[in-house]
């Protein structure tokens, strides 16, 4: 087996989010994407539905029709695109319009670039670029049109309201209007008429126009004529068969019992005339009433003309010289061409064929002949301007992620931004499952705060929204917030649920002392609330104590008791008193310069472990399993480090340009009066210890 050839395009690659990302950035880029080795690409999947984009131009990626984009469908997308535009590069500019001297006059590009300018002068446009949206309401009128392209002439494709009747006619013989079809109906108009022609000729010996007439009358009663003939003659054969032939008392009071007529069925069953041997049949009395008025009109329309007035009955044969009579007549009868156009009539065939309406029809599919190549081809003006339009968009966030890592425009999974906690949140994807996405979510090392989103109407939606940077202390499940999505609509946006994680080093710094305080604010508000039960126990029960009880007796100072109290007081009082003065007395022995550099030691060593620990996962995060789990198939991990993190979450900060003022009208000037007190008690304890021990420790 021969080796593969190797690529003959040079890439670039420039480093984004921890990944050696490809730049595309020329024509020439796309048009060797096949030979990007698939394991460069960011992303090998990603869903059709659920990304800020148009959903068509996914759809049309997704040739399979499941659901999914992957690296094969994007090499043929962008391939059938650069073979139809004169300067692939195009592509990445996000061209909308498409100019129309953009597309190539070759082949495969000029039968589009005919389709495009034939669209714009439908719509009397003057403008030489077609957008995305122009070509899909050429495509749908086309679609509503009479005239398709297809081959098929409709009724309302007429001119006049003669050809309309004449396509309906020609659909109803032959199923669809063709230039076939109109063919073989012309051609069965034209036999139809040549076999009515040959019937008149065939009648025209003795009946001319009449012979129809009489052969439809001799068809009616031909076998009742021959069953009562054969009646006759088997009467004559043997005279003890006639009341047999004949009908018998018991049919008659059969018939008769219930109400009769002349067209009942039960009489028609019956012979013609009375059975006798050898006895002709009578056509105008004596006949059974059922077949009295065939039996008129065998006699008016054949047996008078062909065998003469005076015949009032007919013997065998008569019978036999009436139907060789009509024998031609029969046999041209026989020939008739099963057409449905004989449904027509005559008279409407000769009309059809003396008409104009054949013309028209050949006009019409000599007009839909000429439209057909450019019907065929709205689809593919369409597809390249939207492939114009948003492929280069696809391409960054699908083969890089660029988007995503530039200021200049969102990726297409970053469904809008967040508002809530003096802060907005850019990194915010749609999700259906939340439950199954903060699995994924957990593995990312990104603090995700799933919402639920709902607007006016009804409409609903889930986001799983990325805090990146600040504190998450004042997020909690049941905040609320407003979420914008891409369109700029608002929508009440409300924390469901939460996966954890740290969101900054500064928030890890301060967590040590946090938890302190909280723990002691706890332990203030446990011993506070006992004591206020304590409290309102005692008067609950003073309150309900009998009036004749004897008051308590007063107990006796325990000095026993206070004076453990009074000791365990002493020695927290002489612990801390001890701790502070042990750090002071730390510090006082060191020079002055390295204080700072003591106290930073002494915050590091709490916060160091915190703040480390942090600095590991926030630089660990990966924007993959986010999308992982909305059913992206991301081919390595796509980080957000510190710098980006702080640009996906914007903290709220007052423009640079704007007025503020000093003070506070609501501001609490006795606390600030109380902590300039504290401030200054404390400095002047330093200040007494600095001058108690100066000859000692410090050089001057």
């Amino acid at each position: 087996m021969r080796p593969a050839a190797p690529p003959t395009h040079k890439w670039s690659f420039v480093p984004m989010g921890g990944l050696e990302q490809v730049s595309l950035a020329t024509g020439s880029d796309l048009a060797a994407l096949g030979q990007l080795d698939q394991k460069l690409w960011v992303a090998l999947s990603c869903p059709v539905k659920g990304l800020q984009i148009d959903e068509r131009s996914l759809s049309l990626i997704d040739s399979d029709g499941d659901g999914h984009v992957r690296p094969p469908e994007v090499i043929a997308a962008v391939a059938w695109a650069c073979a139809r535009l004169r300067d692939p590069g195009l592509i990445l500019k996000g061209a909308d319009p498409l100019p129309i001297d953009a597309i190539a006059e070759g082949a495969p590009g000029a039968p589009v670039a005919d389709a495009a300018r034939w669209i714009l002068s439908r719509m009397s446009h003057g403008s030489a670029a077609i957008s995305a949206a122009q070509a899909a309401q050429a495509a749908k009128a086309a679609s509503l049109g009479a005239l398709k392209g297809d081959g098929l002439l409709r009724p309302d494709a007429a001119p006049d309201m003669q050809t309309r009747a004449l396509i309906a006619e020609i659909a109803q013989c032959q199923g669809t209007v063709t230039e076939a079809s109109v063919e073989a109906f012309y051609a069965d108009l034209a036999s139809f008429k040549a076999w009515s022609e040959a019937g008149s000729l065939a009648g025209a010996a003795q009946l001319g126009p009449a012979a129809a007439e009489a052969f439809a009358a001799v068809a009616a009663v031909r076998s009742k004529v021959a069953d009562y003939f054969a009646r006759t003659q088997l009467a004559a054969f043997d005279a003890a068969a006639v009341p047999g032939l004949n009908l018998q008392d018991a049919d008659f009071r059969r018939v008769s019992a219930g109400e009769l007529s002349a067209d009942s069925p039960s009489l028609a069953a019956f012979p013609l005339a009375r059975v006798e041997a050898d006895k002709p049949l009578p056509l105008l009395a004596g006949v059974n009433p059922a077949w009295a008025a065939a039996l008129a009109r065998l006699h008016a329309a054949a047996v008078v003309p062909l065998l003469g007035p005076s015949k009032m009955q007919l013997t065998p044969d008569d019978w036999a010289a009436l139907l060789e009579k009509l024998r031609p007549y029969e046999s041209w009868v026989g020939t008739k061409p099963a057409s449905a156009v004989a449904n027509l009539g005559i008279d409407r065939i000769n009309a059809i064929l003396a008409g104009a309406g054949r013309k028209t029809l050949a006009d019409l599919f000599s007009e839909d002949k000429a439209l057909a190549p450019r019907v065929a081809a709205l689809a593919d003006v369409e597809r390249l301007a939207l492939f114009a339009r948003d492929l280069g968009t696809i391409l960054r966030n699908f083969v890089n992620f660029s988007d995503f890592y530039s200021k200049a425009k969102p990726a297409v999974f970053q469904t809008g931004a967040l508002y809530m906690d003096g802060r907005t949140f850019r990194l915010c994807i749609r999700v259906d499952d939340i439950a199954a996405h903060s699995v994924f979510a957990k593995m990312s090392r990104v603090y995700v705060a799933y919402l639920e989103c709902r607007r006016t109407g009804g409409e609903t939606m889930r986001v799983a929204a990325g805090v990146t940077q600040g504190d998450s202390d004042y997020l909690f499940v049941g905040r609320n917030g407003v979420f914008y999505d891409r369109r700029g609509l608002d929508w009440d946006a409300t924390v469901v649920r939460i996966v954890e994680s740290p969101t900054s080093i500064r928030q890890s710094f301060l967590a040590p002392y946090k938890k302190v305080s909280s723990f002691v604010g706890d332990q203030l508000a446990k011993f506070a609330s006992s004591k206020e039960t304590a409290v309102q126990g005692g008067l609950e029960v003073a309150a309900v104590a009998p009036v004749t009880q004897a008051p308590p007796q007063s107990q006796s100072f325990d000095i026993a008791k206070f004076a453990g109290i009074f000791a365990a007081i002493g020695l927290a009082i002489g612990a801390i008193g001890g701790a502070l003065a042990s750090v002071f007395s730390g510090l006082l022995h060191l020079p002055p310069w390295m204080w700072p550099v003591a106290v930073a030691a002494a915050l590091l060593i709490i916060s160091g472990p915190s703040m480390l620990l942090a600095a590991l996962k926030l630089r660990q995060r990966n924007l993959g399993p986010l999308l992982e789990g909305t059913g992206w198939a991301v081919n390595g991990r796509v980080k957000i480090n510190i710098p980006l993190g702080a640009a996906l979450t914007d903290r709220g900060v007052l423009p640079a340009d704007s007025a503020r003022l000093t003070t506070d009208p609501y501001e609490d000037q006795a606390a600030n009066r109380r902590r300039m007190v504290a401030y200054g008690l404390v400095l002047g304890v330093l200040a007494w210890l600095v001058a108690a021990r100066v000859f000692r420790f410090w050089p001057f």
